[in-house]
């Protein structure tokens, strides 16, 4: 059974004994836990996963002590949560490790209680700030440029995506981003890469169900002359050429299950052979994949290895239907209108409000897609200079608009102006209304978790907001 990580906690202890009690009693809590006996493995470590919330750090050790090892990692990782711990307490070293950025002090023999409460803490204010952090650097970017790496939406659900996105791109592992056709997997995927520090490399797309399985294995790995009928000579596959840089595998739930079981092992060992080779080719690629199919039960299943499934799924983003976010029809389907009149130098006609009532009342089964489809039809037939009712498709036409809801607008109104409390406080508040009250249904949408959820609410509650008793 799978479990919540919390947090990832880094350990350094030159007793393996402490050390080792230290790690079980965090993972017992949910953290993802790395302990070292030296400060030197820890960060090097901690240079290649700067994700890292929390340092917990011994003060006497061989080499380099823990007050440089709290140093180190503060120069690291600007914002990292620090933690001493040591069996010779004294005022002097207390004092030198807050000079360094230490938030907290333990006394061995460890309380662990004590270590996982204070450890819990850190972890938390970490996360928060990061998140803040994120949220106004998204915030920023959508103001000031209409859109995230091509994505148009203000809506709670698309600044949470675009929050995650740039919190994915700054790491190595792989990321499974799940969606309904239609919804822009692709650049989301385009968006992690050019935020990472892959950038300047290659992105190279690949999709699944375009390419006949037999063939699918040499497109991924290529082959060697001669290795089947009409190889006429070596050609690199898609591994080889995205060296350094992305491989993005759409549709990867279409994969035959053999060539799964190879591919996992290219993802693992960052090698493969060409298909009739005898050698090994090393390569550094850092693997996207999607799917608009439920991963998770065909795992179950056998339909896909459950291995594949949980090396993919290291981190989840999970891009919103339309319908999940009718708050951005009327920004998306005059952002496309404007741009496909751009592209064709005609003037853009503008969407009567009874238009985007409808629009935004529409069911969308081919999601953006379909929108933007249906907005480069408009451009092209439509001659007048307003869109009305009368003017989109018969489906479109018998639907009926509901009434607009009084109350506070929502965050598609504008940014600008607003703190981000409010922005962040009226987020939650319409993920609550979306889910009927389930918070534990709100906080998934949000990409937040559940304790963080809730510990708003509670504020919210406080300050007089009507939040709901809670599932």
């Amino acid at each position: 059974m799978s479990r919540e990580v919390t947090g990832r906690v880094v350990i350094v202890d030159d007793d393996a004994a402490g050390r080792l009690a230290m790690a079980r009693a965090l993972e017992r809590i949910g953290f993802d836990v790395k302990a070292f006996a030296d400060g030197v493995s820890a960060l090097a470590w901690l240079r290649e996963h700067p994700d890292t919330e929390l340092v917990v750090t011994d003060l006497k050790m061989p080499g380099i002590d823990g007050i440089e090892v709290l140093r180190r990692a503060r120069e690291i990782v600007p914002d990292v949560g620090l933690l001493m711990v040591t069996a010779f307490a004294s005022v002097d070293s207390a004092v030198e490790a807050m000079k360094v950025g230490s938030a907290d002090y333990l006394e061995k023999p460890l309380n662990l209680d004590a270590l996982r409460s204070r450890a819990r803490n850190l972890v938390e204010k970490v996360q928060q700030s990061r998140e803040l952090r994120q949220l106004r650097d998204v915030l920023s970017t959508v103001e000031r440029e209409g859109s995230f790496e091509g994505m148009v939406g203000r809506s709670p659900a698309m600044l949470e995506l675009y929050r995650k996105i740039g919190q994915v791109a700054q790491v190595r592992s792989p990321v499974l981003i799940l969606g309904e056709s239609g919804t822009g997997k692709e650049l989301v995927a385009r968006a992690i890469h050019r935020r990472s520090a892959r950038a300047r490399a290659t992105f190279l797309p690949l999709d699944c169900t375009s390419i006949p399985a037999e063939l699918l294995e040499s497109e991924l790995f290529g082959h060697e002359r001669g290795a089947f009928t009409g190889a006429q000579a070596r050609k690199p596959g898609k591994f080889e050429l995205a060296d350094g840089g992305t491989l993005f595998l759409d549709e990867i739930g279409d994969m035959r299950l053999d060539l799964q079981g190879k591919l996992l092992r290219a993802i693992e060992s960052q090698s493969f052979m060409r298909v009739g080779g005898t050698e090994q080719v090393r390569v550094d690629v850092r693997v996207l994949a999607a799917t608009n199919r439920d991963l998770a039960r065909m795992a179950e299943t056998g339909e896909f290895r459950q291995d594949l499934y949980y090396r993919l799924a290291v981190v989840t983003l999970r891009v919103p239907a339309l319908r999940e976010r009718r708050e951005d029809i009327p920004l998306l389907a005059t952002w496309f209108l404007e741009r496909f009149a751009a592209e064709n130098r005609r003037r853009a006609p503008r969407l009567t409000p009874e238009a985007v009532a409808v629009l935004e009342a529409a069911p969308w089964p081919g999601n953006v897609r379909e929108l933007r489809n249906l907005m480069e039809s408009m451009v092209i037939l439509h001659e007048g200079e307003e869109i009305g009712p009368q003017h989109l498709p018969t489906d479109l036409r018998s639907i009926q608009a509901p009434e607009p809801a009084a109350g506070t607008p929502g965050l598609a109104g504008g940014l600008a102006g607003r703190t981000m409390e409010e922005i962040e406080r009226e987020a939650i508040l319409q993920s609550l209304e979306r889910t009927g009250g389930n918070r534990t249904q709100a906080a998934e949408m949000l990409g937040i978790g559940l304790r963080t959820l809730q510990r708003k609410l509670k504020q919210y509650k406080q300050e007089g907001y009507p939040v709901g008793d809670g599932d």
